[in-house]
């Protein structure tokens, strides 16, 4: 019988790749930028990429569950539009509890 926590070697190198591909990804990023010029465009682009990504995280949820996550999804492309990405979370969080409390 085996221990359900138990690591074998294997898991563990693959969660440490997996670390160290992540933590390589984010700093590129920072790394490439530091060497480029950005013209206006360029950073208002990159601004509009956590929004972004924040409903890419979304719209599956919004598709395949009723209408409270889709109000909230509304909602939540809202707040994108006028608050920081910290803000829009908590309001999609706080809509989306709301919403299914009130609606079901």
């Amino acid at each position: 019988m085996t221990d359900a926590f138990s690591l074998d070697g294997a898991t563990l190198a693959a969660i440490v790749a997996m670390s160290v591909m992540t933590y390589l990804t984010r700093v590129g990023g920072f790394v490439i930028v530091r060497f480029l010029r950005l013209g206006a465009r360029a950073r208002y682009a990159l601004a509009a990429v956590p929004p972004a990504v924040l409903m890419a995280v979304i719209a599956p949820t919004v598709f395949a569950k009723g209408p409270a996550e889709a109000l909230a999804a509304g909602i939540t492309a809202l707040a994108a539009t006028r608050l920081p990405m910290l803000g829009t979370i908590l309001v999609g969080t706080a809509a989306v509890v709301g919403l299914r409390l009130a609606i079901g």
